[in-house]
């Protein structure tokens, strides 16, 4: 099966279709950092580095090989931390025209679509319908749901929406759990370097062997590991991380130490979050501005961290600056995640 990475970011989607059997020939990308990210870790990948509202031809698939499109439009304005845009007004609600247009011109096999859950509620659900009635208008039989990573062997509770289309009337469910018990950040951060604040030695030895299946999978025999760059936080912002218990969050800090918030404030509960290492972590978005905080250390992540949390393997580099390699692994959706997806489609081929 032959893919095509609309929307691609860094690459989450095309390494799970990559890791399900899917040769990914063509990727699009409007940001020039996300896109160096992609081409780094993706060199055989054809990638169109602009607005995909440029594009207006895909590949020629070889003769008697499905094919696959898929990608996931900006969300930031489907997002339920995102109220004040979460409307018909905001542009950037309206990127998966782009998707169904390019869908209309390549007519492949297969489709899937993926976005945060925020977009069944967004609008009373009207972009939803809108979606799967333009899928359907082009000939797919469409079927779709809501997913959540951590039970796919991903150390993070993300749920994220998911929709399959296909040309041949096919009826594919979405996967299964394949995880009976889900995966916590402890054992995942455990053999990674202690840091400091504001860390900038990019690569550094492991600290210590794991026993971790997950972890031993996504080292892949590496003895070194790169991404360990943390975001320097002021003294004020360390003394309200000492404050926060495994699994707690702003709630925890005190008062007095949080003048700078409006009197009578109150922030969602992601904020000043520190990960309990006995469960999976909560969503890994924009990690630096929630100011999530590590299990054990009074700091925040690395970027090599939350790529763990995400599933992206050791041996994947982000490029750019760290603020951008933090951005680029908050969208990412979780590789092992995106496999279980394309692997219910490559399934129902056999």
């Amino acid at each position: 099966m032959v893919g095509v990475d609309l929307f691609c970011g860094a690459g989450g989607m095309t390494l799970g279709a990559k890791l399900a059997g899917i040769r990914v020939s063509f990727a699009v990308e409007a940001d020039v950092r996300a896109a160096a990210t992609y081409a780094l870790n993706h060199p055989e990948v054809e990638l169109f580095a602009g607005d995909i509202r440029d594009v207006n031809t895909l590949l020629q698939a070889p003769v008697g090989e499905s094919t696959v499109l898929f990608g996931g439009p900006p969300c930031q304005g489907f997002s339920t931390s995102n109220q004040r845009t979460r409307n018909r007004a905001n542009q950037k609600n309206w990127m998966f025209r782009e998707f169904i247009r390019l869908a209309s011109l390549w007519r492949p096999d297969w489709l899937v679509f993926e976005n945060v859950k925020g977009i069944t509620e967004t609008d009373s659900g009207s972009f939803l319908q809108a979606i799967l009635q333009s899928f359907t208008d082009i000939g797919y039989t469409v079927t779709h749901g809501v997913l959540n990573a951590a039970d796919f062997g991903v150390p993070q509770k993300r749920q994220r929406l998911f929709v399959i289309g296909s040309a041949h009337g096919a009826s594919i469910h979405l996967p299964a759990p394949t995880t009976r018990r889900q995966i916590a950040v402890g054992a995942v951060l455990s053999d990674l370097p202690d840091l400091a604040n504001g860390a900038d030695c990019d690569i550094l030895p492991y600290k210590q062997d794991t026993r971790s299946s997950f972890v031993r999978q996504l080292r892949d025999g590496e003895e070194t590991v790169s991404g360990n760059l943390v975001t320097r936080n002021a003294k004020f912002i360390l003394t309200r991380y000492k404050h926060v218990p495994q699994g707690g969050n702003w709630e925890d800090i005190p008062r007095r130490l949080m003048r700078n918030y409006r009197p009578g404030y109150e922030c969602h509960t992601g904020i000043y979050h520190r990960l309990d290492p006995k469960k999976p972590s909560v969503v890994i978005g924009n990690y630096r501005k929630n100011m999530l905080i590590h299990p054990t250390q009074d700091r925040g992540l690395s970027v090599r961290e939350a790529a763990r949390i995400q599933s992206f393997p050791d041996s994947y580099v982000f490029s750019g600056s760290i603020g951008f390699q933090q951005q680029q692994v908050g969208n990412a959706v979780p590789p092992l995640l995106a496999r279980a997806v394309f692997q219910s489609i490559t399934a129902g081929q056999q």
